[in-house]
């Protein structure tokens, strides 16, 4: 994979001309962008701002949020919640889930830096 200036444009695939954006310039989790223009990286600035840092769901993600729709779907009705999202679009069904995933996921990342506990009552550091 090409970086900085030798990648192609993220949008359009021109040559890029230095311009360049990582969403909240945290490089340590989010993709580095290249673009041709000024044009277009304000186009995928927007879009990594609506998608989470990502400009462009791979074929994978997309399946994976539209087979996730049916069991978000059934956890729904069984707590008796569906009602208020009957009419909601897919996409806002998928910002859902994603919102989900994502905090679950950065969650189990947070935590994999710390030594887990037993879950006991008395597993907590001592406070003083």
């Amino acid at each position: 994979m090409a970086h900085g200036w030798l990648a192609p444009c993220a949008l359009c695939g021109r040559q890029s001309r230095g311009y360049l954006y990582c969403h909240l310039l945290r490089r340590d989790r989010y993709p580095d962008y290249s673009f041709c223009s000024r044009t277009c990286t304000d186009l995928g600035m927007a879009l990594a701002r609506e998608n989470n840092g990502v400009i462009d769901k791979t074929a994978r993600e997309t399946r994976a949020l539209r087979e996730a729709r049916r069991p978000f779907a059934e956890a729904l009705t069984a707590l008796g919640l569906m009602e208020p999202f009957y009419n909601r679009t897919a996409a806002e069904i998928d910002q859902l889930i994603e919102a989900a995933v994502t905090g679950y996921v950065e969650s189990m990342q947070r935590q994999a830096a710390t030594p887990e506990r037993s879950g006991t009552p008395f597993d907590d550091e001592i406070p003083f």
